[in-house]
Order: C-alpha cells, then structure tokens, then sequence
C-alpha cells in the first residue's frame, strides 16, 4: 500500500507504521511517498515531520482513537451500497430538515438517527442537513471545531456509521445535504501546520486562523478542500454541501474557492448522474453568490437567507433587538417576502452601514429560509426555542412562501428542550475560558448572557430531543399542522412557485395582519391578540392554525393570532 503526503518545505518525512519508522521519498510538488507491505484496512498509522510528531494524516480517512490519536486506513470500496436506484434530489420544490446527530437522539448515533427516518419521511421533507460531522475533541460539540477534516465523529458512528445513514435515508426517498466548514479549523487537535501553509497568519474571523487560498502554497491548499468536497459526494453519496460561513474565507485570487468547487461538483454530478447542490451560508446579501458561473457568478445553487428569518422571527415574536432592530415592522416582512431580501443596499443599523444588494431576478429558491435553525436557537444565551403560538404563525408563512423552506430538528412538534452551545475541549486553557469567550462573541447583540457553561455535560443532555413530547395533545396537534403545510405546498403550485415577482403582500401599518397572495391563493395571517376580519372573497378554507376561520359576505374572520390559506 502506498502512503502519500503533502510537505513542500520538509527534510524529512517519516510514516510510524507496524511498529516502526519507514522513510518517504520526495516528489514533485511538496508530495512524499512510500510503500509499505502488510498494510491494510483498519491499520493504523501516523507522519514524522522533520523529527516531529507524531501526527495523523492530513487526510486522514479515519480517526478510531480521536483527534490525539493516530489515522486508520480506511477502504472506501469495503462498504456495500443499497441505493443503487437512487437518482438524487432536486432542491427545486425541497422542504430540508436540519438536524444534530449527537442531540437528535438519545444515543446520538448515525444508527439511532436512522430509526427517526420513518417520521421524517411522514413529514414529507425532501433532504435531511446533517450538522457538521469531522472529528472534534473529546465526546460532544456543534461541530465546527472540526479537524481531521476528510474523516467523520467516531461518537457518532465513524465513516461506516455515515455511509449506512446516508443509504437509509436514500432508502427512504430522502437527500442529505452535509455541512462543512472550510473557513477555519478548530483550536484543538488541529495538526495541519508542521505539514505546510495551511493557514494564512491573521485571524480571518472569530472562530479561528484563515485558510492559506491565495497566498505561497495555496494550489494545493485548496486542492485539500475540493478533494473534501468530492468524497462527501461522491464516496459517500452525500447530495449536497451546506458551506459554513462563506464569507469569511478569504481569497483574492481571480477565480473564487467557491468558483473552483462549483465548477467540480458540476462535473462530479455528471458522473454520478444525480443533482449535487451547494449552498452557501452567507452574511453578504450578494446574489451573486447564487448566479451561474456562466452569468459571472460564484455557481452556488443556493444561500442561507438571514433576512427572511429575521423578519420572520420579529413578526411572531415582537423581538427587536440586536441585528432585529431593523425587522421589527410588518413593512420589513413585506419586504422580504417580495424581493428576498431587506438589506439590499439599504441602511443596516446594526452593521452602522449600507449592506447587500437587490436579489431582483433571483427565483426564491435559490434562497433557504427558516424559522429556527442552529444559529438563531444556539446563539441565544438560553438556546430557548419559539412558542408554539409562534411557531404555528410562522410556519404558515414560510412554508407558504417562494423559498426553499428549512426546518429545525424538533420544531415540527415545538420541542421543549433547548438547543444549548456545548463543547468538550480537552485541554484546560479551552474548557475553562470557552463560556467567556462565548460571551465575548454575542457582545453587542442585545442579550443579557446568562448561559449554562458549554464544557458542561448537562448542557449538552438538555439539548437532546425527548422524543415522547409528540405523543403530548399540543405537540401532536402542531406536527399536524407542519404536515398538512408540507403537504399543500407540494400539492399545490402556486406554494411553491419561486417566482418572487408574482408574490404580492398586504399589511396592516398598525401591525395586527398580512395577506401575502400566491396567485390566488391568499396566506392571512394574524398577529394580534384580537380577531380580526380581513376583506377577502368569501370562499374555501384550505388551511387554518385554529377554528373557527370563517368567510362570508363581510370577509375573512380570523380569531386571534391565527393563520388560514384561503
């Protein structure tokens, strides 16, 4: 078996295999090699740089003792694929679902996951997004302290554990979508450097070291991470990338990263004859994040839309501080929900400057949208979730809307438990200052911060979902209501039309209501504590949060906080 890796300004390089040393040979471009004999799956092995280490392989397939320990060698070849028939999914028309193997279960296993697949397939979602997976320290995380990117959570179930996943889910006529993160590494266990220019030497964002993708050395340091992208897609059969934070990977040079990485799952997606999808989360309100590479855009199929959350997450809520102090009107909502976007060129007080640009022409479903996801629960300091009151109000519009609608692990059914920033860093200087630097990261957002410590193993367990909650009257009724939603918008297309020009809203400047039209089908929705009659043509009711939702001569008769599709 032959043992490469990249060092460009090494001496020497060493592979610690069978219980001794074995010096590689230089090559051409920084690579160095060497065979061993009686190599084989499951061996483990780790590189000597220069007289230092040991450290486990850059590519690192498999991780068995952690982050610390050494790499395994991993055959991708030795596991046995069932979905031989599947042809992938479009996101066009998608309803994704975003989950957290560690808390999405008790167990917190790829294989415990699985046996949660029948209720996701009853709720008719098209892709599950499965939080990032690559090893991290010690046994619990968000996963975006990841390292050893190219290997997956031994806590989870290690590579065998993702692939039999990924397999069940194609069995269940469902996509996943993985998330990964290429702007940074985690703070621990993170052995790139003795191997090369990893990293650029300036801090790229709060999280960490930006990635080397223009400087010295940057060929093959983006070749690391294309080559990333491309066995999540093609050796585990993944469908698509959601890419972390997009805006803080710095890269001047005249084709983009992302550029790069749309152009190779273009023709990757060719080979395997399945739709691959890319979506970027981005913080710049720049449609060309999501124009084709062919129209002077950067190729993402589609980005993460803050706006539309925000704007969302005020109008059910009443929340105006922080980055909301600008959603807080029904105007703002309106907004969004015709031109994608609030900041589009507009004033942002919270960033103290203009921001983004106009998304005219852009179809909504290249725009994800949500209620709830990982970030607006996790970065509040209780991780508290929204009502069911809330939920019921904010749903209906979303999943009414032009966008490609996401859902968050346990919304569905207004889950009780928290989702709770939680790590597990193994060195002292980490765990004991994570919850000040946490804290030091949200200054500024409006939060008094009062937040359980993230290296706490309960904060970690009151993040699990508690499953028996569906079985509970108020639950059930909403998950009912999530999957009469789901399953209107897929039948009916004016649901799903992406065309945000034909989106039409009405609203009322004190607040209470808003009638967004989709075709002619009308969305009412209200606010206020009080009923409300809305002047509508009498006729059917095909959906409504509560009874009694009447029509007669007079109008649309909505009790208070209520939503109907008329």
């Amino acid at each position: 078996m032959i043992f490469e890796v990249w060092a460009p300004k090494a001496t020497a390089v060493e592979v610690l295999i069978l219980g001794g040393r074995r010096a590689m040979s230089p090559g051409e471009g920084g690579w160095w090699s060497a065979e061993v004999a009686g190599a084989e799956h499951g061996t483990r092995y780790a590189f000597v740089v220069d007289g230092d280490g040991p450290y486990p392989d850059p590519r690192s397939r498999r991780q068995p003792d952690g982050v610390f320990g050494p790499s395994a060698v991993y055959e991708h070849a030795r596991f046995t694929w069932s979905d031989h028939d599947w042809r992938g999914r479009d996101l066009r028309g998608a309803v994704i679902y975003e989950l957290h193997i560690g808390t999405f279960t008790a167990e917190g296993t790829f294989a415990a996951a699985i046996e949660r697949l029948p209720h996701l397939a009853e709720l008719s979602v098209d892709f599950v997004e499965v939080m990032p997976v690559a090893p991290v320290p010690g046994g619990r995380n968000w996963g975006y302290d990841g390292v050893d990117l190219y290997a997956v959570n031994e806590t989870y179930g290690g590579p065998d554990g993702l692939k039999s996943f990924v397999d069940a889910c194609h069995r269940a006529g469902i996509g996943v979508i993985l998330d990964v993160v290429y702007n940074h590494l985690g703070p621990s266990g993170n052995f790139l450097r003795p191997f090369g220019p990893y990293f650029s030497g300036f801090e790229g964002s709060y999280w960490g070291e930006a990635v080397n993708l223009d400087g010295p050395y940057s060929d093959e340091v983006r070749r690391y991470f294309l080559g990333n992208a491309a066995q999540w897609l093609r050796d585990y059969h993944i469908d698509g990338l959601r890419l972390d934070a997009v805006h803080a990977l710095h890269d001047r040079r005249a084709e983009h990263l992302l550029e790069e990485l749309a152009e190779e799952a273009d023709a990757l997606a060719c080979s395997v004859g399945r739709p691959l999808s890319l979506i970027a989360e981005s913080d710049l309100n720049d449609p060309r994040m999501v124009r084709s590479l062919d129209a002077g855009g950067l190729g993402m199929t589609a980005q993460w839309d803050d706006d539309v959350h925000h704007a969302l997450h005020c109008a059910v809520s009443g929340e105006s501080h922080g980055y909301y102090q600008d959603f807080a009107s029904l105007a703002a909502l309106t907004k969004v929900l015709t031109g994608g976007v609030l900041h589009d060129g507009s004033y942002s007080s919270f960033r103290a400057r203009r921001h983004g640009r106009s998304f005219a022409g852009v179809p909504g479903h290249r725009l994800v949208a949500c209620l709830q996801n990982h970030d607006q629960i996790g970065n509040r300091p209780a991780g508290d979730r929204l009502p069911v009151p809330a939920l019921k109000l904010g749903a209906g519009l979303l999943l009414t809307s032009p966008f490609t609608p996401m859902l968050f692990m346990g919304e569905e059914w207004g889950s009780r438990s928290p989702f709770l920033f939680f790590s597990d860093h193994v060195e002292p200087s980490l765990r004991d200052t994570e919850a000040a630097r946490r804290e030091r990261e949200f200054n500024g957002f409006g939060y008094v911060w009062e937040a359980p410590d993230p290296s706490e193993e309960e904060t970690f367990l009151r993040s699990k979902l508690d499953w028996s909650e569906v079985k509970e009257e108020a639950h059930w009724s909403l998950l009912c209501w999530y999957r009469d939603l789901i399953a209107l918008r897929k039948a009916l297309p004016e649901l799903s039309d992406p065309r945000l020009e034909r989106v039409r809203v009405e609203s009322d400047p004190d607040g209470k209501w808003l009638v967004m039209w989709r075709g002619a089908l009308a969305v009412a929705v209200n606010f206020a504590a009080e009923s409300v009659t809305l002047p509508l043509p009498a006729g059917t009711v095909l959906l409504a949060s509560d009874e009694p939702v009447t029509t007669d001569d007079q109008g649309l008769h909505l009790p208070g906080q209520a939503i109907a599709i008329h």
